[in-house]
């Protein structure tokens, strides 16, 4: 890979000639394996060299997307079928109702409230007034119990540092109160109103964006003061890695205080008397062997959603006054189906599964007696269920494949549910379906897909097919709608989502079956994904695109590397693609749970250099299609992930597709992003696919 003159320049064709990048004599030494890094430079990602070769890249993308036939249509298509109201189920807070709502083509959501359930919408927060681009986004919000006071934070460029600011509801006004260096942070109010829990760090040294975040501290701000006399409640100075959380519960008594150690879903869960302040929390879990998670309480009485002794899950009840682990007492036995949420209202317990990835809702008693099933209008996703154990009403949306979100308000006395908010839509879902299927996978293991298109298709083999994924970090991909989705299934596309190894669909189990030493399970599982399709005549190679963000844009890199005969065209967004060293920048350290850690453990180490996308592209070969995305403000995943992986892949690429990289401004990871640029990446990356599987667009 090294040439005479220390640079790269690849031309694939007479029409399509990369931006020269550097390459230098960078070596590392892992466990005596030494590992060149040439694009190590790239990780200086606000460098005049850095900024150039971004610039150039963006030119040479911008010249081959915007000239794609008929991505104007898909653009104008694309806006209709998105412009839709859009609600998120209301939540209440003393007399007052808070929600969000989007007109449709509003970059940000606009939050709202109301005095009683029909009262009057009143604006209190509009995030659309804070940038013209639309960019700074409100990342987080607590009501304090009586709905007087709202504790937000926001994010600018899709950072995930946040400030935290409170505003007076019945004015509008904002209070002197600013809360800085705050990340991964919920707001947790007490119960009189006078202040919040936070998380946060102590203020960074050196790059914002690059910089390691090591040492998360749970804070007391009190209202009135200047965050300098903020009280620092709870830290680990002995174990940098620890993420710790605090809530308040609903009754105000007992402080919740989290811990985790990087990305695994397993925690230690103390509790501390709120009204004694002297006295020590009371340690329900000393170990983080598994997931803890408080639902409700009834004075020293608790509810817990745990997953110890029960890898699908459990409900458990604790008193506070004999903790011990043999006073416990199971009140939901662990089923075969993975018990995703739990919450209480109406002193119901309202057990929310995962059957093969789709929501199945159990009401249950106080004592964990089976009360009802909850009837869900179809095969799809309920979120929600919010409340407190005194209230006589919750709501949850429900989406699908080919349905948006759609608000039901469940009355828990008749067990009734009812639409509250449903949108008026652009488009016939009863021209698609979905099917579910299972195939088999390289070690036998049998693997669920989703299959959504247009009624009638035909299984001829030559249909254009969206292969997506994750298979990482216990988030279990379920059926849930996406005007892109549904912009593609219009085109004549399949929409394929596979269930991987490495999710939570099916409890912990299947979340370890993906991690680690186990980690090209996922990878075995997507590729058995694609040939399943292409076996079984649903599409072929040349028509078949893959797509996956965050470990899905690792996911799908590595897919393409290992297997580039079986993918037409690739779309590995904001991925990790330098799997030696994820854990050198902002958060990435955490991610070693599910990872491994490469310059630490040999084992994982030799593990993870065989998948790394970076390290096993192989001059000379003919790879897919590929367009690379990213984002220049993306803290979560550093994005000379991208950049090096890009240069890489130019470099090595043996055949005559094109090696793209898309590089957003003024964004981060994703969350926040105005609508306005997820609408362009989406566009941009449906015009890649049309031209590279050769779609004829009628549009």
């Amino acid at each position: 890979m090294k040439h005479a003159d220390n640079t790269s320049a690849v031309t694939v064709s007479s029409s399509l000639s990369y931006p020269k990048a550097r390459m230098a004599d960078q070596v590392d030494d892992y466990f005596g394996t030494r590992v060149p890094d040439p694009y190590r430079w790239m990780e200086e990602i606000d460098s005049p060299e850095v900024k150039e070769w971004i610039e150039q890249e963006n030119q040479l993308t911008r010249s081959i997307i915007d000239n794609v036939p008929g991505r104007e249509g898909m653009h104008r298509r694309m806006m209709e079928l998105i412009n839709f109201e859009r609600y998120t189920p209301p939540a209440r807070r003393g007399t007052r109702y808070f929600y969000s709502h989007n007109t449709g083509l509003q970059n940000q959501n606009v939050i709202y409230w109301t005095e009683g359930l029909e009262g009057t919408p009143t604006v209190l927060l509009d995030p659309n007034t804070l940038s013209e681009d639309g960019t700074v986004a409100i990342s987080g919000l607590s009501i304090s119990d009586d709905g007087r006071l709202a504790a937000y934070s926001i994010a600018d460029a899709g950072s995930d540092w946040v400030k935290w600011y409170v505003r007076e509801v019945g004015t509008g006004a904002d209070l002197p109160d600013v809360v800085a260096w705050s990340k991964f942070s919920s707001a947790s109010w007490l119960k009189d109103g006078s202040g919040f829990f936070y998380e946060g760090y102590d203020a960074p040294e050196g790059d914002l964006l690059k910089t390691t975040n090591y040492f998360h501290k749970i804070f007391f701000h009190k209202l009135g003061t200047a965050q300098s006399e903020d009280q620092l409640i709870f830290d680990r100075p002995d174990d940098k890695e620890i993420n710790v959380g605090a809530a308040v519960t609903d009754d105000g008594r007992y402080l919740l205080i989290y811990q985790t150690k990087g990305s695994s879903p397993n925690n230690q869960l103390s509790i501390k008397d709120l009204e004694q302040p002297g006295s020590a929390a009371v340690e329900i879990a000393a170990v983080a062997d598994a997931v803890y998670s408080p639902i409700d309480n009834d004075g020293t009485v608790f509810w817990i959603h745990t997953t110890s002794q029960a890898p699908n899950g459990r409900v458990v009840q604790i008193d506070l006054k004999n903790p011990a682990r043999e006073d416990w007492k199971t009140i939901i036995p662990e089923s075969d189906n993975h018990l995703d949420t739990v919450g209480m209202v109406d002193d119901t317990l309202i057990a929310n599964y995962l059957t093969d990835a789709q929501s199945v809702v159990k009401l249950y008693g106080r004592d964990g007696t089976l009360v009802d099933r909850l009837g869900l209008p179809a095969i799809g996703t309920a979120t929600g269920f919010a409340g407190k154990r005194t209230d006589t009403e919750t709501f949850y949306q429900f989406s699908n494949f080919t349905t948006p979100p759609t608000i039901y308000r469940v009355d828990m006395k008749s067990r009734r549910s009812s639409i509250y908010r449903q949108p008026v839509l652009k488009f016939d879902p009863a021209q698609y379906e979905t099917e579910q299927i299972f195939y088999t996978s390289k070690d036998r293991t049998q693997v669920p897909m989703f299959l959504s298109y247009k009624k009638g298709l035909e299984r001829n083999g030559i249909n254009p097919t969206l292969l997506y994924g994750y298979g990482g970090f216990n988030v279990s991909l379920r059926p849930e709608f996406s005007a892109g989705n549904l912009l593609w299934m219009e085109l004549g596309g399949i929409y394929a989502q596979p269930s991987l190894r490495g999710g939570g669909e099916y409890g912990e189990a299947w979340h370890q079956a993906g991690t680690r030493l186990t980690k090209q399970n996922v990878f075995d599982d997507f590729i058995a994904a694609a040939e399943w399709l292409i076996e079984n005549r649903y599409t072929s190679a040349a028509k078949l695109g893959i797509s996956g963000a965050s470990n899905g844009g690792l996911l799908v890199a590595a897919c393409e590397i290992q297997r580039p005969d079986l993918f037409g065209a690739a779309l590995p967004a904001v991925g990790v693609m330098d799997m030696l060293r994820f854990d050198k920048f902002t958060i990435g350290w955490a991610w070693k749970s599910d990872y491994g850690a490469p310059s630490e453990d040999e084992n994982d180490f030799r593990a993870i250099y065989r998948y790394s996308p970076l390290h096993n592209l192989r001059p000379g070969t003919a790879y897919p299609a590929t367009l690379i995305t990213t984002a220049d403000h993306d803290d979560r995943v550093f994005p000379a992930h991208s950049f090096k992986f890009a240069a890489a892949m130019q470099a090595a690429q043996g055949g005559p597709e094109p090696i793209l990289i898309r590089v957003e401004t003024r964004a981060g990871h994703g969350a926040g992003m105005p609508l306005a640029k997820r609408i362009d990446i989406v566009v941009d990356q449906f015009a890649f696919l049309s031209q590279q599987l050769k779609i004829q667009l009628q549009l």
